[in-house]
């Protein structure tokens, strides 16, 4: 066939074919070696890029923000391709030809690997303000008809996140007869993540399968604020958008003076076979985007005094006997969770909701991120005396833990400053983010810091060098237990993300820990930056599983925070199945360990050897789901970690409920060899190699294995 491209660009694992020469500049292909040429031309004429501008219209796409009137303006100027550090580059330059908008469209792919990165950048040439209304980060008009194509999306709630599901793309974007109207449809599936908890509802992910061949397109929004995701049908082709906030979908909207620029946020497309293979693209190119960190490699055993256990009710009392449990346990960093600040507390359950486990069980009688009259106090970030009495208060707590041989960490909050704080009133209205009219942001009895502004900015590096630089602290778990969807927020999310990068160069040995409520802003951009993601916050042992293992899919193994809190009044069983739910991604151990007798220690003792004999593979290890990715309410549900360039295989499996006591897990890259079976954690099995799967037998739910499969 004729060639319908006019450029190409790319390596060896990734080819783009762009048509630079007609009237509207696009991407007409992006394939991977060894995906066959098509058979017919490549269809839907749609740009490189579209944006909307204020009082300027849509065109035909109407509510859709694919074939606008200004995307199809936009023609070639310039492209340069260039190579560095590992990295393919290239920049496309498009020129409104009615006005004075310069866009360059910025791809980027890391070599061999089947990911393109993207962004857009506008700058405003002309000699009057225009005002953004939406800008696509990524626009991809050429993929399969929906005909045979399957989009897949994952639910991602507070103590529910990660939850995959599918449908056939028809079902939402039905065949409506071009032949006879001229257009396509205005359907499709649209999908947006809104505020400061990016994912809170769907994580800022998706994908598309062909189930003719098994090819898959998995893609993420990099944003820790609001983006969208919309995938429909353009001249019987598939087309997807990526971007971030839109002004339809999230008010937002972008004053470009004469001379201004605004920069897109980034989104990345992995192409792969089948989804494990699209997200074994992924991974690996979330590892290159990330900030440096040795955490990444050593992948410490973190004990948080927080879930199950003190539930933000810490005091030198409670911690002390925990903190040398947890050392004896062979945990290496002792995190002390939400509470650290607050005078008004220490006596007990703070508020009647929230509070320690008394009698040991998992069961605390509450939930939540809050206790006490804190909620509402919290900004200075100083510790309470009266939780912490006596010579060095906290101080002599966070030296406990050194002597124990562990690194001390604390809880921070650090966005938000309470209503009842001094530090409300000290700050100027300026360091809040603020609603139109400039009335502050106030959620739950929190204003909303605009890390923007210099004084919000100095404000938390005070706290921060206090902590780190004067305390000795080398852990912080940020946390963040609001949402608001005000004006500025993209803006502050990326000052946030800049304040943490730089907070990070003064104290390198620093480990940030990332968490909103569990995972409700577990995004791609707070990853490259963070060192650890809260997964979720769920306290239910026979809940984390599904969680658990669908994790891999958002976060990297090594940087997945999984919950582990065995108790004192847990069977043996019981313990290893809480421990077994950790074990392929980061220990997040609590617990009334202090409690425990030396044979249930013994336990927890024995998890943690194993975890640290094998977390070393964890860290360029990719995932696969031998069952599938999991559902919520699913009897068995596993998950697996091979090794590149290695003969191990790591499959963890889980047995909830149901009668059958047996399952088969296919382990496909193995089938045919002679495979070695060691039984590392939980239940002795049997668990024996078929030739193609791996067979357990789990006699009780709940039950919990943990295997190495060996070449």
């Amino acid at each position: 066939m004729t060639q319908e491209f006019s450029y190409r660009w790319g390596h060896s694992a990734l080819t783009a074919d762009f048509d630079l020469d007609g009237r509207t500049p696009r991407l007409v292909r992006l394939t991977v070696p060894g995906e066959p040429e098509p058979k017919e031309a490549a269809g839907a004429a749609l740009p490189l890029v579209d944006v909307t501008l204020l009082g300027r219209g849509t065109g035909w796409s109407g509510p859709r923000f694919t074939g606008t009137a200004l995307g199809q303006r936009l023609t070639h100027r310039a492209h340069h391709a260039a190579y560095g550090d590992g990295w393919h580059h290239l920049t496309v330059q498009l020129q409104d030809r009615r006005g004075g908008l310069t866009v360059f469209v910025e791809y980027s792919s890391p070599d061999a690997v089947p990911v393109l990165r993207a962004r857009v950048r506008i700058r405003n040439d002309g000699d009057t303000p225009v005002t953004l209304r939406s800008v696509s980060s990524l626009l991809l008009g050429a993929l399969p008809s929906p005909d045979v194509l399957d989009v897949h999306r994952a639910r991602n709630d507070w103590l529910a996140e990660c939850r995959w599901y599918g449908e056939e793309l028809r079902e939402s974007v039905p065949d409506v007869g071009r032949v006879f109207h001229g257009h396509d449809g205005r359907a499709g599936v649209r999908l947006a993540g809104r505020g400061s908890w990016p994912t809170d509802g769907h994580l800022a992910m998706g994908a598309l399968t062909d189930r003719t061949d098994g090819r898959c397109w998995l893609w993420q929004i990099e944003s820790a604020a609001s983006w969208l995701w919309e995938a429909g049908e353009a001249d019987h082709h598939t087309y997807l958008s990526l971007s971030g906030p839109t002004a339809d979908d999230h008010q937002w909207r972008q004053v470009l003076s004469p001379g201004g620029e605004f920069v897109s946020e980034y989104a990345a497309l992995a192409l792969g076979d089948g989804f494990d293979g699209a997200l074994t693209a992924l991974t690996d190119y979330r590892r290159r985007i990330r900030r440096p960190h040795p955490d990444h490699d050593r992948l410490p055993v973190v004990f948080n005094d927080y879930m199950n256990t003190l539930m933000g009710d810490p005091t030198t009392e409670k911690l002390l006997p925990l903190i040398d449990a947890a050392a004896e346990a062979g945990a290496e960093y002792f995190c002390v969770d939400a509470g650290w600040y607050d005078d008004e507390g220490g006596d007990g359950d703070a508020d009647g909701e929230t509070g320690g486990d008394e009698d040991g069980d998992g069961d605390t009688g509450g939930g939540g991120d809050g206790g006490g009259g804190w909620w509402d106090s919290v900004g200075a970030w100083l510790p309470s005396a009266r939780r912490f009495p006596g010579p060095g208060g906290l101080h002599a707590v966070l030296g406990r833990i050194r002597e124990r041989g562990m690194v001390p960490g604390l809880w921070l909050e650090p966005e938000v400053v309470g209503v009842r704080s001094p530090l409300a009133t000290e700050l100027p209205d300026e360091a809040f983010l603020r609603h139109e009219g400039g009335v502050r942001v106030t959620e739950q009895g929190r204003h909303q810091l605009d890390l923007t502004h210099p004084a919000a900015r100095a404000h938390l590096d005070r706290t921060v060098d206090r902590l780190v630089g004067e305390w000795g602290v080398g852990y912080l778990k940020l946390d963040y237990n609001i949402t608001t969807s005000a004006p500025g927020l993209l803006d502050h999310t990326r000052a946030w993300l800049s304040w943490l990068s730089a907070v990070l160069d003064r104290h390198p040995g620093l480990v940030v820990e990332n968490c909103g409520s569990g995972g409700l802003r577990m995004d791609g951009a707070s990853l490259a930056v963070a060192q650890l993601q809260s997964t979720s916050d769920q306290q239910d042992p026979l809940r984390c599983p599904p969680i658990a293992a669908a994790a891999p899919t958002a976060v990297p193994p090594e940087q997945g925070a999984v919950w582990a809190y065995p108790q004192p009044g847990f069977t043996d069983e019981e313990i290893a199945f809480t421990l077994g739910s950790a074990l392929l991604g980061r220990v997040h151990l609590s617990g009334h360990l202090d409690r425990m007798t030396p044979h249930q220690l013994g336990l927890v003792q024995e998890a943690l050897v194993t975890y640290k004999a094998i977390r070393g593979d964890l860290g360029r290890s990719v995932p696969f789901w031998p069952l599938g990715l999991p559902g919520w309410r699913d009897a068995w549900v596993a998950l697996g970690m091979r090794v590149p360039f290695l003969d191990t295989t790591y499959v963890l499996v889980w047995r909830r409920a149901g009668d059958d006591p047996e399952v088969a897990l296919p382990v496909a890259h193995l089938a045919g060899r002679e495979v070695r079976v060691d039984v590392l954690h939980g239940s002795a099995g049997p668990a024996v190699w078929d030739g193609s799967a791996l067979r357990v037998t789990l006699p009780e739910a709940p039950s919990v294995l943990l295997t190495r499969l060996t070449v």
